[in-house]
């Protein structure tokens, strides 16, 4: 019960369509095992509810909530409800991310509308998030902050908005990090690597048209580490330490879930 009592706000706590479980909802479920109160957002409130179904089965308390968090007034209401439903928050964890389901393309194929959708996803809806509960956190004189970023920041990734966006995140983080921690508040951004998760694997197989397990040994391949790609629980556990006291005097750490793939030079 490492986050007993602890009221977590859990954004991208749904999932795609397709196989095995999501970064989102893993961690929302891992957060709630260990005795959180999760607020479980994502703009399909039926998939949040999927999750709060299946805290709810393991005797977890969670809430689903429908919001566009490319809205500030959204990301806004967001916060107040899991602060007038809880009384705090103590943790934000911001999961949302799109780039191939999103329009996103490498320079010469990339649009200004898929530019600007993706930039509005995994960058815009952080910083608000952010913007709206560290007032919160700063009066309670605690907090932590858990950004997802990618191992596109520091890979060759192809497509223009994922790279660009992910590595602002980082940036940001690290802004997050040193700005609030005089007031007790942690800030630490997360980039998995290639991921068995719905997202990842089932959207390439529907984009580039192959099957699911063409698309797995592909990716499997690509990893040092056992051959095999990480999952959704792999982010959830770096998540669970990072929201814990156990990493209470860690901020402003990019950590990377990867299967040793950033030791890999040239």
């Amino acid at each position: 019960m490492r986050l007993k009592d602890r009221v977590a706000i859990v954004v991208g706590a749904g999932q795609s369509p397709g196989e095995g479980i999501g970064n989102g909802r893993a961690t929302a479920l891992t957060f709630a095992r260990e005795g959180a109160r999760v607020l479980c957002v994502d703009h399909n409130l039926a998939s949040a509810q999927e999750t709060v179904d299946m805290i709810a089965g393991k005797q977890g308390t969670a809430v689903a909530f429908k919001a566009d968090v490319t809205k500030n007034a959204e990301i806004k209401t967001m916060v107040q409800d899991a602060h007038d439903r809880w009384g705090r928050i103590d943790i934000l964890h911001n999961n949302v991310g799109v780039s191939l389901a999103g329009g996103d393309a490498e320079l010469l194929a990339i649009t200004e509308e898929a530019f600007d959708r993706c930039v509005a996803i995994n960058l815009k809806s952080c910083i608000l998030a952010a913007k709206h509960v560290i007032p919160i956190m700063r009066r309670q004189a605690s907090g932590v902050i858990i950004n997802i970023s990618s191992m596109a920041v520091i890979t060759t990734y192809p497509y223009v908005a994922y790279k660009a966006t992910k590595s602002a995140m980082v940036a940001f983080t690290e802004q997050l990090a040193y700005q609030n921690a005089s007031y007790g508040i942690r800030a630490n951004v997360i980039l998995p690597g290639l991921m068995n998760t719905p997202m990842a694997v089932d959207t390439r197989a529907r984009e580039f048209k192959k099957t699911r397990a063409e698309v797995e040994a592909e990716r499997d391949s690509q990893v040092p580490l056992r051959r095999k790609m990480g999952t959704g629980w792999d982010v959830a556990n770096a998540a669970l330490f990072l929201a814990s006291d156990e990493a209470s005097f860690i901020t402003g750490v990019t950590l990377p879930v990867d299967g040793g793939a950033s030791v890999r030079r040239g």
